[in-house]
C-alpha cells in the first residue's frame, strides 16, 4: 500500500545522527501525506453520525469510487504521459469530477438506502450500509475486473520535483495532497462553522425534531451532509491515486476501517475528526518505519482501543448533556 511513501528499510526502534533524523522526518511526511487522506474519509463518517447517528459503512466504497472516477478522466483526457491539456487543468477536472460524482452517489445512497430507514431500529440502517458497501465493491469488480489501474503519477507529477529541506525532499505530489486537504479541512470548518446550512446542520445533528419545528427543512440538510461527506470522500479517493498510483476493488475497505476509527478517535467535532485522521496516519507510518508494516494495522486499531478506554467521547469530544 505504501509505495514510494515507504523505505525498502526501516531502523530498528532506534534514532541515529544524520541519517536518524532525516528519516524521522521522512516518516512524518509520509504520516502526513496518509492522514490527509484518512481525515477527509474521517470528515464523512463524523458528519453522518452527528446527523443520524448512523455508521456509514459504505463511506470507504464512495472514496474507491472517487480514485476510479479520477482514473476515467485522467484516461479521457490523455492519460499521464500525454496529457489532452495542462498538468494543472487536468488535476482540476479530476477533482471536481470525482467530488462531484461522488456527492451525487452520497445523495443516491441517502435516498434509497437511509431514508425509508430513518425511524427504524439501528441495526436495520446499519445492515442497510453494509449491503450498499458490498453492491459498490462488487460493481466496482464487475465493470472494473480485479486488475490494478495506475494513474502513473510519475509520468504526471515528477517526483524528483518538490521542495528540499535539508536532507529532506518532500516530493510535489504530497504537498498537493496535504495542501489540498487542509484547505477543504479549513472550508468546512468555516462552513459548518460560519454558514447558514453549516447552523443548520448543528440545530440538526443537536435536535433534528425541534430544528424541524423551528423550519429547518431536515431533509435539505441531511442531503447536503451526505453530499459534502461523499465529495470529501471522492477528493481522498483521488489523493490515494495521485500517491499511491494504483486503485482497485477493495482499497475502500480498509481505507474505510482506518477513516472510522479516525473518526472515532476525534468523535463529535470537525476539528476532532481531522486530527484523528492525522493522528492513524502519523501512527501507521510509525510503525511501518519503526516496527514493521506486517503490524502497523495491528497498532492502528489498539490506538482505536486505547482511545475508546480511556476518552470514549473523542480526544475533543465534550461531555454529552441529556436532552429534556
Amino acid at each position: 500500500m505504501w509505495g514510494e511513501l515507504a523505505p525498502p528499510t526501516a531502523p530498528q526502534g532506534r534514532l541515529c545522527h544524520g541519517r536518524g533524523m532525516e528519516f524521522l522526518t521522512q516518516q512524518v511526511v509520509n504520516g502526513l501525506t496518509l492522514g490527509s487522506v484518512y481525515a477527509l474519509i474521517a470528515l464523512g463518517y463524523s458528519m453522518v453520525y452527528g446527523i443520524l447517528k448512523l455508521l456509514n459503512f459504505a463511506h470507504g466504497e464512495v472514496y474507491m469510487v472517487g480514485a476510479f472516477i479520477g482514473y476515467g478522466v485522467l484516461t479521457v483526457l490523455g492519460g499521464a504521459a500525454d496529457p489532452a491539456i495542462a498538468v494543472p487543468l487536468l488535476i482540476v477536472a479530476m477533482f471536481l469530477a470525482a467530488m462531484l460524482g461522488c456527492g451525487l452517489l452520497g445523495v443516491v445512497i441517502e435516498r434509497f438506502a437511509y431514508r425509508p430507514l430513518r425511524d427504524a431500529p439501528r441495526i436495520a440502517p446499519l445492515i442497510s450500509a453494509l449491503g450498499v458497501s458490498f453492491f459498490l465493491q462488487s460493481s466496482a469488480l464487475l465493470l472494473f475486473t480485479a486488475r490494478f489501474r495506475s494513474y502513473d503519477t510519475p509520468k504526471l507529477i515528477s517526483f524528483q520535483t518538490g521542495l528540499d529541506v535539508g536532507p529532506l525532499r518532500i516530493s510535489l505530489v504530497r504537498i498537493l495532497v496535504i495542501v489540498t486537504a487542509a484547505a477543504m479541512m479549513v472550508a468546512l470548518s468555516l462552513l459548518v462553522g460560519r454558514s447558514r446550512l453549516g447552523r443548520a446542520i448543528r440545530a440538526t445533528a443537536f435536535d433534528r425534531e425541534a430544528a424541524a419545528m423551528m423550519g429547518v427543512d431536515v431533509d435539505r440538510v441531511i442531503v447536503a451532509t451526505f453530499f459534502i461527506g461523499s465529495a470529501l470522500a471522492g477528493a481522498g479517493g483521488v489523493m490515494f491515486g495521485l500517491v499511491f498510483s494504483n486503485v482497485y476493488h477493495l482499497m475502500g475497505f480498509t481505507a474505510g476501517l482506518k477513516g472510522f476509527t479516525a473518526a472515532v478517535v476525534g468523535i463529535g467535532s470537525v476539528p476532532g475528526a481531522m486530527l484523528g485522521g492525522l493522528l492513524i496516519g502519523l501512527a501507521e507510518a510509525f510503525a511501518a518505519g519503526y516496527v514493521s508494516s506486517t503490524f502497523q494495522d495491528l497498532i492502528v486499531f489498539l490506538i482505536l482501543v486505547a482511545v475508546m478506554l480511556v476518552r470514549p467521547r473523542g480526544l475533543l469530544g465534550a461531555a454529552v448533556l441529556d436532552k429534556v
